[in-house]
Formats: C-alpha cells, sequence, structure tokens
C-alpha cells in the first residue's frame, strides 16, 4: 500500500472500539425544528439523547452543546477527529442518530482523514454545513 506522506495510515475496522476511540460526535441540544420552533422537549435534546443511546459501546464520544450557531439549517451535530478535519452537519432529524453513528465510524476508518462523501449516509451528504481543518492541518495549507 503506497501512502502519500500528508496522509494518514488506517485506523482499524469500524467496527472496532479503539479505532472509533478518537472520534466524537458534538450535538446542539438546544436546536428546534424550524417547522415547529416552540416543540418542547427540543428536537435537538431528543437527536442528543439517540445518539449517545446509540453510541454505547462503539467508543464515540458524544458531548451536547448549547448552540452549534446553525439555527437556519435546522438540528445540527460535528463530527471530529484527531488531527483531521472536522465536519458539521445540519438538517437533521431527531431519527439522525444512527446516520451520525455510521459517518463517525466510517470517518474512523479514513485513510486520508476526510470522511469519503460516497459512502456517508445520505443525510451526511445533502445536510453537510462546514469542514474544518484541524490546527495540525493549517501548517501544510498556503
Amino acid at each position: 500500500m503506497t501512502i502519500v506522506p500528508s496522509v494518514l495510515e488506517p485506523v482499524s475496522e469500524a467496527s472496532d472500539p479503539d479505532a472509533c476511540a478518537a472520534m466524537t460526535i458534538v450535538v446542539c441540544n438546544s436546536c428546534r425544528l424550524p417547522s415547529d420552533p416552540l416543540l418542547e422537549p427540543r428536537p435537538g435534546s431528543k437527536l442528543a439523547a439517540a445518539v449517545i443511546a446509540e453510541a454505547a459501546g462503539t467508543g464515540i464520544t458524544v458531548k451536547q452543546v448549547g448552540c452549534l450557531g446553525n439555527c437556519k439549517r435546522g438540528l445540527s451535530a460535528a463530527v471530529l477527529r484527531d488531527g483531521c478535519w472536522s465536519y458539521v452537519f445540519g438538517e437533521l432529524t431527531p431519527e439522525s442518530a444512527e446516520d451520525l453513528i455510521a459517518g463517525a465510524r466510517l470517518f474512523a476508518t479514513s485513510a486520508d482523514g476526510f470522511m469519503p462523501f460516497r459512502a456517508r449516509p445520505e443525510s451526511l451528504k445533502r445536510g453537510l454545513i462546514a469542514r474544518i481543518p484541524s490546527f495540525a492541518n493549517l501548517k501544510d495549507l498556503p
């Protein structure tokens, strides 16, 4: 296997908790649905609880924050991997937990430090808001 010098080695199998240990999903627990902004409990808190439940036993860390500042694009979450680019997704639903875990597992085994687009669940393709470089990646940018 030929590896370009700036590319990361594959971590491990996606089902391996050790491969997922470097993964963190951050879920906005204050997000509201644009169609029903007064709904309680807030759909963001439902998504956060579902992601926590879905992540059980995977090694993936799940954190909640009060706001990711993506309010116009509905429920939002970020997927982070140490030393790699981070991803922010919007237009999620309270039922998107399985997709977020699948995306994190895919990202955990990525050889180049990016979440492969074609293999992502559909909600993570259409809901991409931003891809953000890590501080380590900034040194390679002009």
